[in-house]
């Protein structure tokens, strides 16, 4: 090769722009990953952990999607999220770094799950609101974690699961999960007012369908620069269903991962999905949901 030949080369290794990073982000509720009351071999136990082949088939649902960043919600206590880190470990799926949110009932927690550094931490454990004259506060409060994947990208992560639907006697549950979400809508809005174009991301179990003024509420108005959009995903038969509740026979998605603006471009969809398997019944009540994201602005 003549000298001119090797130096148009050398322009050409050196100036084309690297490949940008793909990033897998999950989120699954684990269905009561702590320690309950359960009824095994017949008998009623306290403080029972998740049976363990639950766990066996959680893991294999989440080895199908391999994460580097995993949302969770219905987790227990560190103790719980230890456990949990260590069996993915031994998967194959390595998250050196987490953040936990208290959980005001004191149960069932929200937890992030990621191999890239934690740079900020923004989490409300205590979210006090009013409801009908009466003093009350978010179950399970609200995760807000910025990772940064690359010295020129990050990603700001909220992660939310509001009041379930079961029927409860102290107040009206859809009017509190009602509350939740506008509280939930404020927290982001004060991120998108400091900066419309940030990497924003919200995962979550929402207790209700999109057509519910709650997840509405949550998403914001369409066509403006704070709205957050839905990603349409679904399972390898095109299916939407997250959750079935198996007392009345009914699949829903109550189940969302919801994007800024700003991420929007950076989401591919075509490698986006929800998880499917044999396994999802034995796992988690729910199924993970999982996008790519290229992090490149």
């Amino acid at each position: 090769m003549s000298p001119r030949g090797i130096f148009c080369w050398v322009l050409f290794f050196f100036f084309q722009p690297l490949a940008a990073k793909e990033v897998v982000v999950a989120y699954y509720n684990l269905e009561n990953y702590l320690l309950m009351p359960r009824v095994i071999d017949g008998r009623r136990v306290e403080n029972a952990p998740k049976p363990e082949s639950e766990i066996s088939a959680l893991l294999a649902m989440l080895k199908r999607i391999r994460p580097d960043i995993l949302g969770i919600v219905e987790i227990g206590d560190q103790t719980m999220l230890a456990d949990l880190q260590e069996r993915l470990s031994a998967a194959g799926m390595v998250f050196p770094h987490a953040e936990w949110v208290a959980s005001s009932d004191g149960s069932r927690h929200i937890a992030l799950l990621s191999r890239f550094s934690i740079v900020a931490r923004n989490s409300k454990p205590d979210v006090p609101f009013e409801l009908d004259g009466r003093h009350q506060r978010m179950a399970r409060g609200i995760l807000d974690a910025t990772v940064e994947v690359s010295p020129e990208y990050q990603l700001r992560l909220v992660g939310v699961h509001l009041k379930s639907r079961r029927a409860v006697p102290a107040f009206d549950e859809k009017k509190f999960r009602a509350r939740e979400a506008l509280i939930v809508r404020a927290h982001l809005d004060s991120i998108l007012k400091a900066d419309c174009s940030v990497n924003l991301l919200l995962f979550g179990d929402l207790n209700d369908t999109k057509n519910e003024p709650t997840v509405k509420d949550i998403r914001g108005i369409p066509g403006t620069r704070s709205v957050m959009r839905d990603l349409p995903l679904r399972d390898a038969q095109g299916f939407v269903w997250t959750h079935f509740w198996s007392d009345a026979d009914v699949y829903s998605r109550i189940d969302y991962l919801l994007a800024s603006e700003g991420l929007w471009p950076e989401v591919k969809l075509s490698r986006s999905g929800i998880g499917g398997g044999r396994e999802w019944s034995r796992a988690s009540d729910h199924r993970p949901l999982y996008t790519t994201i290229t992090a490149s602005e």
